[in-house]
């Protein structure tokens, strides 16, 4: 490798490092941000510690990160090529004999390893961060992560146990004005009110200990002719935990929470008689790996949206290059619906797309590379002038004030 040409190469590494990395993290820090406060709002509505939020947005990260690489990857290229355009270093390159298949080599340093781990994530890592997510939901409707006890409410906590507290202090473990109603399921109940109360653990998992302080307690039986009154000023309230139900395991029927080769062997390997659950299966599959192939078309929908028309500094590429990555993805989820919903064939459904899309980015970019003077998001550019200036013909003139003689 000449000289110049290794130069080259690092300065258009460097240039597509910095945005590549920096719209990843922002998109996946915005995609997070907005699932993050009805996140907060599902938790404490439902009742459970705010510490589960961020183990959730830990297990949705993976799925956003699926989406942020291929955005990351073609701003990344795209605005490393727009420099080099807007600044004429591309055309000096270009000059001296460095062409745009030259220049390719080093976005595909970047894409190659970067669509291995996208694999890797929508084929492994994803899967299993759905269902812990899965997992956490179910843990907090269940009550199994642990109910915040709201003050000045009736909190249910269980089916047995009924409590309302007017103040908590230390963080809930100090309790003050409470009443207490627990029942062991035979007809016997405790209600009890106390100025104090804290709860203790103890080494049978099923049951812990409610320590109320000067209070007064009324027992009711069906042995009792009539209730019997108790006042306190130390009681001891044993309480028997809900039995909490078990999540189901990974993958059954949820074919997004199977692994790459386990979606292979349900839709193509036989792995199942259901046949809804095969074409599912093969829908995913499908799927996730169109998502990963499409990468590889990135960095030339990138060189070509990148360079603007002659005297023109326009950021439409960048608009046209996110719309074009989501508008694909959203695609592939419509595919992959049809497929699951048996309405076509899913290597149809979303084989088709990725063939359109590829065709579509290689006449853009052979327009671009092999013909002299070729632009193509030149067409677009004209059209979206003509927009803003029939736009700006319409508006409403400014009436002037007539001069004061």
């Amino acid at each position: 490798m000449l000289p110049h040409l290794r130069l080259i190469d690092r300065y258009l590494a460097r240039s597509i490092a910095v945005p590549l990395f920096g719209s990843l993290i922002l998109a996946a820090m915005l995609l997070i941000l907005d699932k993050m406060l009805r996140l907060f709002q599902y938790v404490v509505d439902a009742g459970g510690p705010v510490s589960v939020v961020w183990r959730m947005l830990a297990n949705l990260l993976p799925e956003y990160l699926s989406l942020g690489i291929p955005i990351g990857l073609m701003l990344g290229i795209l605005l490393a090529f727009r420099k080099l355009a807007l600044s004429s270093e591309l055309d000096a390159l270009r000059g001296i004999g460095v062409g745009y298949g030259r220049l390719l080599r080093v976005p595909y340093g970047y894409t190659v390893p970067l669509a291995i781990i996208n694999l890797l994530i929508v084929g492994y890592l994803q899967p299993y961060t759905e269902y812990r997510y899965e997992s956490l939901r179910f843990d907090l409707n269940s009550g199994a992560l642990g109910a915040a006890i709201k003050v000045g409410e009736f909190n249910e906590l269980g089916h047995r146990l009924t409590l309302r507290i007017d103040r908590s202090e230390n963080k809930g473990t100090q309790l003050h004005g409470i009443f207490v109603q627990t029942s062991d399921g035979k007809g016997t109940t405790v209600a009890a009110t106390a100025q104090q109360g804290r709860f203790f653990s103890t080494a049978d998992p099923d049951k812990i200990l409610f320590r109320l302080t000067q209070g007064r307690l009324v027992q009711q039986s069906p042995r009792f002719k009539v209730p019997r009154t108790l006042g306190f000023s130390l009681y001891t309230l044993p309480i028997s935990l809900p039995a909490i139900a078990q999540f189901r395991g990974r993958g059954g029927t949820q074919s997004s929470e199977l692994y790459l080769h386990e979606l292979w062997r349900v839709g193509y390997g036989g792995g199942t008689a259901d046949e809804h659950q095969r074409v599912e299966a093969q829908a995913n599959f499908d799927f996730r790996l169109v998502e990963v192939l499409m990468m590889f078309m990135l960095p030339l929908l990138a060189v070509s949206l990148a360079v603007p028309p002659k005297r023109s500094s326009s950021g439409l590429g960048i608009f046209i290059a996110i719309l074009v990555v989501v508008a694909y993805h959203k695609v592939n989820q419509y595919g992959q619906q049809m497929g699951v919903n048996g309405q076509m064939n899913p290597i149809l459904s979303l084989g088709g797309p990725l063939i359109l899309f590829a065709a579509m980015i290689g006449w853009m970019y052979h327009v671009l590379a092999h013909r002299p003077g070729g632009q193509p998001i030149g067409a677009l550019e004209r059209f979206f002038a003509r927009i803003a200036s029939l736009a700006r013909s319409m508006m409403p003139r400014r009436q002037e004030a007539p001069a004061e003689a």
